[in-house]
């Protein structure tokens, strides 16, 4: 066994070297990061906002648009396989290279109702949905971005198979617009109308099942600078997005329907992609925690290159090894050799304490590792153990064997893995690559995240040249007059609605709610022509109803529009919209019900003013000889308690209140 190279590498504790290293690399929970800790990192970020548009047909054929499907219900299933091809410069693409090396089946199912030859790319594409396109454009108008005078459709490279023809078909409607902030203005690249993906089933192994109902989708891009510099105005941009496509009416709500792609970068990092995260409340965390996963790598590259001088000729070193040479009882290794794995047992040379490197909470370098064996040579995880884990899998006398049958230094780190013979190869091609990416500190990528913030690798980044043009299709003029009448359409400025609700004293916490739902014109509508206090109908719909819809369930598809038709109701049957409030919760169970229904319901009964305003003499003198208290205000309080069922709908709070002081 060579020298011990360095002292410090005895007794080493993976996890007391995991919180050593989180303490280099300075992370903290982003609930106490500050802007400091931000401009520290370098933090910065962009978004690309996803969001389906509300037409009846698919982009480019006359399948409908918004049916979907169960993962069972087809009638057809397609199967492909990538190989990649030169480009026009004699090169290779870097995501087609690493898709191609998974040796990936890609099997789509196919429902007749949603799908037709165009969507299997074995038939051309119809012109452009005129439905979607016009939408788009007004979309983007709000945006204040410039309209492009000709529309050009172009093909953009899809190569993880969630599109078969491995292209999508993309046109850019308008460039440089913006979006203002709380504290700033955001700047945006473009605005684009694409067609959406197919749905991922399952990924396992050398398969990746598709469903082709959502693919063909009509969906807009909207791009901005990576002018973003905290995880907070990050979220802040993707809500003003978000609820900026709302306001017009254009685009499908619910799960799925909108998602974004989170670019973040440190200094002295790159552009690493956070691929379709569908829930604006996420976006802080993963933001946060991606930064600081950079800020580690980058740490991991300066002990590399410290340690190891000649980076250019670091390679691993492999050799099988025989179970029945160590002690390897760890069951997903066991259960391997029933299917005759091959157990193949790695060195990396100084990695010693860069395995159990802190990255992200709760996780390691080593991680890093094991994504990419799953992602590129398709092994199903666990599929490796280290030197460096916090409980070992197999015991530790295993690694001082093959430590000596490596000769290898106190310097270096072991890997176990096991797989079958047509894997192996890619298998240790994948974990050398992610070791020499290390010495170069962020590799290009796109991750999948999770709720808890933390991502896992999913692919290469695609290169720069992933777009050229469609030959299919011919451009499309969008003369003046068009656009003028589209103009025509558009609604007031999202940040003029937010200035207008809190001119009307509507509390601030109900505006996600509101803008969220697109509820805006509703309220304005309710204010402007049934004269109800504004304060009154914001905090009726951002709270009540907001908390009615969390804690029942509908019987039937509920309509925002129909709380107009309630407030309407009260007015005309001259009762006092403080009744909304006891109706709305049966309401909201049973749409369909007619609201003296839901008043019977409720055990409402209309009383005159005068029969429940006779009875205030009576209760003032019933609590003093009750009352405990000499204070007026008590037992004004104690008498609107007493009379409350009575009152509400007959009579409004303020004018019993009143009553009760004049009595």
């Amino acid at each position: 066994m060579k020298k011990d190279k360095s002292p410090e590498t005895k007794d080493f504790n993976p996890k007391q070297n995991y919180e050593q290293t989180l303490k280099e690399v300075g992370y903290i929970p982003r609930k106490k990061a500050k802007k400091a800790d931000y401009e520290r990192i370098g933090f910065m970020s962009g978004l690309e906002v996803h969001q389906q548009l509300k037409t009846k047909e698919k982009l480019f054929c006359h399948c409908p648009a918004g049916i979907f499907h169960k993962h069972d219900d087809f009638n057809a299933e397609v199967i492909r396989h990538m190989r990649p091809t030169l480009s026009e410069l004699g090169e290779y693409d870097g995501t087609a290279l690493m898709e191609y090396r998974t040796r990936k089946e890609i099997v789509y199912r196919l429902n007749n109702e949603t799908a037709c030859t165009y969507e299997i790319d074995d038939t051309p594409p119809f012109k452009i949905d005129r439905e979607a396109l016009g939408y788009a454009l007004e979309i983007s108008l709000l945006c204040k971005l410039n309209i492009v005078g000709e529309v050009h459709i172009t093909r953009k490279q899809y190569l993880d198979g969630s599109i078969p023809a491995g292209f999508q078909r993309t046109a850019i409607l308008g460039v440089e617009g913006e979006i203002p902030l709380k504290n700033k203005k955001v700047r945006l690249i473009q605005l684009s109308i694409e067609e959406d993906s197919c749905r991922e089933i399952s990924d396992i192994r050398h398969q990746r099942i598709y469903k082709t109902d959502r693919l063909g989708m009509p969906l807009i891009e909207t791009v901005t600078y990576p002018e973003m510099y905290t995880p907070d105005e990050l979220k802040e941009a993707a809500e003003y997005i978000r609820f900026l496509n709302r306001s017009t009416g254009r685009v499908r709500v619910g799960s799925g329907a909108g998602r974004e792609d989170v670019n973040v970068s440190c200094k002295g990092g790159t552009r690493v992609e956070i691929k379709g995260v569908s829930y604006n409340k996420l976006i802080p965390e993963l933001s946060h925690i991606e930064g600081f996963r950079q800020w580690a790598l980058l740490n991991i590259k300066k002990k590399l290159n410290d340690r190891a001088k000649d980076t250019d000729n670091w390679k691993i070193q492999h050799q099988e090894i025989d179970y029945r040479d160590f002690d390897l009882k760890y069951e997903p290794i066991t259960n391997g050799l029933i299917d005759k794995y091959r157990i193949i047992a790695v060195n990396l040379p100084n990695f010693k304490g860069i395995l159990s490197h802190f990255t992200q909470p709760g996780k390691i370098f080593a991680n890093e590792i094991a994504d990419r064996l799953k992602v590129i040579a398709c092994l199903e995880k666990p599929n490796m153990v280290h030197s460096e884990e916090f409980e070992p899998k197999i015991i530790e006398d295993n690694y001082t064997k093959i430590k000596e049958l490596f000769n290898a230094s106190e310097d270096d780190a072991q890997i176990i893995i096991w797989a079958p013979d047509e894997d192996i190869k890619t298998a240790l091609e994948t974990i050398e690559e992610r070791c020499l990416m290390a010495f170069e500190g962020v590799p290009q990528e796109t991750r999948k995240s999770f709720t808890d913030g933390t991502t896992i690798f999913e692919r290469v980044l695609p290169g720069a040249d992933r777009m050229y043009p469609d030959t299919d299709s011919a451009p499309i003029p969008l003369e003046n007059e068009y656009i003028d009448k589209l103009s025509e359409n558009v609604p007031s400025d999202v940040i003029e609605r937010y200035n207008q609700l809190k001119k009307w004293n509507v509390p601030e916490d109900t505006f996600t709610f509101i803008f969220r739902n697109n509820l805006y014109p509703l309220i304005e509508k309710i204010v402007k022509e049934l004269r109800i206090n504004p304060k009154f109908i914001g905090t009726f719909i951002g709270h009540k109803l907001k908390f009615v819809e969390g804690h029942y369930t509908s019987s039937d598809v509920f309509d925002y529009c129909k709380i107009y038709d309630l407030f309407k109701y009260l007015i005309d049957e001259k009762l006092e919209i403080q009744l909304s409030k006891r109706m709305l919760p049966v309401f909201f169970q049973y749409p369909k019900m007619d609201f003296d229904s839901i008043l019977t319901s409720i055990n409402f009964k209309s009383l005159p003013k005068e029969e429940i305003l006779s009875k205030i003499s009576f209760l003032k003198q019933k609590f003093k000889e009750i009352k405990t208290s000499k204070n007026d205000q008590v037992a004004k309080h104690w008498i609107m308690g007493e009379l409350q069922k009575t009152a509400i709908g007959n009579i409004a709070p303020n004018d019993l209140a009143k009553a009760i002081d004049q009595n």
